[in-house]
């Protein structure tokens, strides 16, 4: 039998085992889960993109 792969929690760095019963992985528990999804709906963590020259909405300024 070989030992479960450990992983550390994106939120809290908490050590967890990487098994089916692990319900909220990569999470360590449903708070951490929340937390993370509360940071990207209040755009803490954003992912960025290269403006589209072809949009003059999105076309960055000189200011």
């Amino acid at each position: 039998m070989t030992k479960p792969l450990v992983v550390n929690c994106p939120n809290c760095a908490s050590p967890l085992e990487w098994t089916a019963e692990a319900r909220f992985r990569p999470f360590c528990s449903e708070r951490c889960k929340m937390s993370d999804l509360g940071a990207w709906a209040t755009e803490k963590f954003r992912v960025p993109v290269a403006p589209d020259l072809h949009d003059p909405d999105d076309v960055p300024t000189t200011e």
